[in-house]
């Protein structure tokens, strides 16, 4: 299991992270969204033990993640900007990180070839995406209890992208490790994670788990014979709200049967639900924050 507690981080005169608080049970694929600059990053290396927090902790399985050197055996930072040494090959990167983890050859082999990647050429020829191929290769083969992936997406071709998700509900399977993926592409997230929080304002604003979330925020369509007053949904949790003539379109959190019987209170001519995807869901739950 890993914990957050009350995590502060800041450089300079900037504080980034505010008091964020967050536990994922193992066994999960997390997704970490929030806009550019809401410091998906610099949480991500707090928890790896990168750095230090300024107040708060980081425990994974008990164990403080940055005091406890031990504990970081355990843990893999897939980083958005891997730096590989001047004529380094994979062989000889993986001669590096044996030292430091116990990598599995099995998996190391399987995953080679998965990528279909080459291990005596040199990394300073690869194109961006074969690069975070590489790291990932080596993310997956140290089988890491909590693996942390900083857009694992981002540069990776379509097959690719469907061969490392298979990867990784492979290795969540056989391992019931925790994986943390920070990505831009929500549709990529929605493929993958069993559940998400959202990182706005220094904390998680929003989490938990993806399918009940979105089964509680849906978008109905709603005509009326008679313009209405808007103030007639004031008894609802509406995250947006837009209206043409006598026609409405909302964005409402809450119980979906429990909604669609208030509102035929409201005797529509037309009424429609509609589900939201993830990338909309993040959009509204960060519209109402904001209200």
């Amino acid at each position: 299991m890993l914990e957050i507690n009350n995590v502060v981080k800041g450089f300079d005169d900037k504080r980034v992270l505010d008091g964020v608080n967050l536990t994922i049970n193992g066994g999960s694929i997390f997704g970490l969204v929030g806009v550019n600059g809401a410091g998906k990053s610099t949480l991500l290396r707090c928890i790896s033990g990168i750095y230090r927090t300024d107040e708060g902790n980081v425990l994974f399985d008990a164990r403080d993640t940055f005091r406890e050197d031990e504990i970081r055996r355990d843990i893999f930072f897939a980083n958005d900007d891997p730096y590989y040494p001047l004529a380094s090959n994979i062989k000889s990167l993986k001669e590096f990180y044996a030292s430091f983890y116990p990598l599995d050859e099995q998996m190391y082999q399987k995953t080679l070839k998965l990528f279909g990647l080459d291990e005596n050429r040199q990394i300073n020829t690869f194109s961006k995406g074969m690069k975070r191929q590489t790291l990932l290769l080596f993310a997956l083969s140290v089988k890491p209890k909590l693996l942390l992936l900083d857009e694992a997406f981002d540069g990776l071709d379509p097959l690719v992208r469907y061969n490392l998700k298979k990867a990784l509900y492979d290795f969540i399977e056989e391992n019931h490790a925790t994986i943390i993926i920070s990505s831009h592409n929500l549709k990529e997230l929605e493929d993958i994670c069993d559940s998400y929080g959202i990182l706005e304002n220094g904390k998680i604003s929003t989490y938990g788990d993806l399918l009940e979330s979105k089964q509680n925020i849906n978008k109905y369509q709603l005509a009326f014979r008679e313009p209405v007053e808007e103030n007639v949904f004031d008894q609802f949790d509406v995250l947006h709200m837009h209206k043409e003539g006598s026609v409405y379109s909302l964005v409402i959190k809450g119980d979906r049967e429990e909604t669609v019987r208030k509102l035929q209170e409201l005797d529509p001519v037309i009424l429609d639900t509609l589900a939201v995807n993830f990338e909309e869901l993040f959009i509204y739950e960060h519209e109402g924050g904001e209200r």
